[in-house]
């Protein structure tokens, strides 16, 4: 496709005083300069890693010698400039420049749309994010490897424009709908860690409690194999069905398998870990261990699973519930003392099973157990229930900002 090709104007009605424009005909083109040619003066250097996409802000602008520049940072940026990412569009990398970046460096992979006296920044900014916007743009990308559109492409785009006065009294009530959004974000994700923090004390209220200090001690591994061995006689025909577990299957937040696999034996027979109907998986590389990805093997098929081989098994003995492990190896205390025995190179690094058989665990009689895990299940049942409810508002959360951005470019606002 030609890049300077235009695009159709959009078949749809405008409010009266509103018209179709093309981004082209609002912004000014953008202006180069060379910071090599000024080897000794520093520049601030804004390229796409600098970017958030979920904020939709410039977080990280390095400072550079001219001397050291990249050979794609060629674009001066002025304050009210908007960024648009040429490289894998449908990302939606955009920013708007602040005033303390005014007059430094952006990579050649941002379109920079300079807004003239014609549009408002902020309603431009604001068009930019509109999942119109990005529909369009996407649908011209060219190349798998390099995903990427042209400025001209950018530049062709219609943008729905109204008279001066309306873009400034819309691009403000955008901005305080997106600060409200915003806040009730925040006030979402301190439900979510208040949920967290819930559990672990909890956990604490148990192990941590005065009556804990009176019960008997012992080894995690005298209680439990640590990575018992496959039967001898165990046997399977190679077509039949059996639950494969791995780590993306474990649901970090509720310690549950959330997506278990059915694949025939003859795919996990060689080179997968074993295990059984209530064993504990304790994920032993990182980050997954600090994550909280352990799990109770339960709803097997024929009781019996297999996983990734980054996985612990625990099988408890006939004095201990799986459930009682489970808890314990869940508490954040415990993990941060599993993480100072890793071991391996850094970013694969693993917890011997040497820790866990040698880790001495608060061990009450079976029938204190099974006590205290129902009074677990049901605190945990709660916390679940506040979490979902909490996601659940927040997955609404995320829809209203496109929401909010068509209604206004439909004159809805």
């Amino acid at each position: 496709m030609n890049s300077n090709l235009s695009f159709p104007i959009p078949n749809s009605e405008l409010p009266r005083g509103w018209r179709w424009v093309k981004l082209g005909e609002v912004c000014a083109s953008e202006q180069n300069r060379d910071p090599k040619t000024t080897p000794d003066l520093p520049f601030r250097y804004v390229d796409i890693s600098s970017i958030n996409n979920n904020s939709k802000k410039i977080i990280d602008a390095r400072t550079i010698l001219g001397r050291d520049a990249p050979s794609r940072a060629k674009q001066i940026i002025r304050a009210n400039d908007v960024l648009v990412a040429t490289t894998r569009p449908n990302l939606n990398a955009v920013a708007l420049v602040p005033k303390e970046l005014s007059d430094e460096i952006c990579s050649t992979g941002f379109c920079v749309l300079r807004p003239t006296k014609l549009i408002n920044p902020s309603f431009l900014f604001a068009f930019v994010q509109t999942q119109y916007f990005i529909d369009v743009i996407s649908g011209q990308v060219r190349g798998m490897l390099y995903p990427a559109v042209t400025d001209n492409q950018i530049r062709n785009v219609y943008l729905p424009l109204p008279p001066l006065p309306e873009q400034n009294r819309i691009a403000t009530k955008i901005q305080e709908l997106m600060q409200e959004v915003e806040r009730a974000r925040n006030a979402c994700e301190k439900q979510l860690e208040a949920a967290k923090a819930l559990t672990a004390a909890y956990l604490r209220e148990v192990f941590e409690s005065e009556e804990a200090k009176r019960w008997e001690r012992k080894r995690l591994g005298e209680v439990c194999q640590i990575n018992p061995s496959r039967p001898k006689n165990f046997h399977r025909s190679s077509d039949s069905l059996t639950s494969f577990v791995p780590m993306a299957a474990v649901d970090e937040k509720t310690g549950t398998i959330s997506k278990p696999e059915v694949v025939p034996y003859s795919k996990v027979a060689k080179g997968y870990t074993y295990f059984e109907e209530n064993d504990v998986l304790f994920a032993k590389i990182t980050p997954c261990m600090q994550n909280g990805k352990h799990v109770r093997a339960r709803s097997l098929i024929d009781g019996i699973g297999f996983g990734t081989t980054e996985f612990h098994v625990l099988r408890p003995s006939n004095e201990v519930l799986s459930e009682w492990i489970w808890y314990f190896i869940r508490q954040p205390y415990f993990l941060k003392e599993a993480a100072a025995y890793f071991t391996g190179a850094v970013g694969q690094q693993r917890v011997p099973d040497s820790f866990l058989s040698k880790y001495i665990i608060p061990l009450p009689l079976i029938e204190v157990q099974q006590r205290i895990v129902y009074e677990l299940n049901e605190k945990m049942i709660q916390v679940e229930n506040l979490q979902s409810s909490t996601r659940n508002q927040e997955s609404a959360l995320n829809a209203l900002p496109q929401a909010i951005l068509k209604k206004a470019f439909n004159g809805g606002l």
